[in-house]
């Protein structure tokens, strides 16, 4: 099963020469996800652990990669995803970290809870993040089995943990570049 980031079309895209042009005449501002010195929290719901805890293998990985040490982590375990908007929330207040990753897995059932469970923790996370300007990468699966959560939380550059980490990084570097 493929995920978003093995389609071949974003693997081997290149920017046009015309467009590359522009761009290297103005002036483009983006973030690093790379030598980062400040907290992270980690957001994380337990149903689905088995799902759950890939997601966080690759989220460690990627913050140790990127220069962030232990002691600059704090892993923050909630019952499920719809609990992680209220746990951001928290973090946010305390202004004690410059991102956070959020992580998890809704699993569409038989009955319309999923929509209701995905729709609000995606809505929540975002919320956090534009009212308090906290990074937050969105690393909860809303898939339809779960194959396909697995599949998204494989070893390697396709975990989305993985990429949730790198994007909190990313934003959280833009934001100081931006003041």
């Amino acid at each position: 099963m493929k995920t978003e980031a093995e389609d071949p079309r974003s693997k081997n895209y290149q920017r046009s020469l015309e467009l590359q042009k522009k761009m290297d005449r103005l002036n483009c501002v983006s973030g690093d996800a790379k030598a980062q010195s400040y907290r992270v929290a980690i957001i994380i719901g337990r149903w689905h652990a088995f799902i759950a805890d890939n997601l966080l293998e690759g989220a460690l990985q990627t913050l140790e990669t990127a220069g962030i040490t232990e002691q600059q982590i704090d892993i923050i375990y909630v019952p499920g995803a719809y609990e992680i908007p209220l746990a951001a929330k928290r973090i946010a207040q305390l202004a004690q970290y410059k991102a956070a990753v959020t992580l998890g897995a809704v699993i569409k059932g038989d009955t319309p809870h999923f929509d209701f469970v995905a729709g609000e923790c995606a809505r929540g996370i975002a919320d956090v993040s534009l009212e308090y300007d906290l990074p937050i990468g969105f690393g909860v699966l809303t898939v339809n089995t779960v194959d396909q959560a697995l599949a998204r939380a494989e070893k390697g550059e396709a975990n989305k943990g993985r990429e949730a980490t790198l994007a909190a990084l990313e934003m959280a570097d833009l934001l100081s570049k931006l003041t």
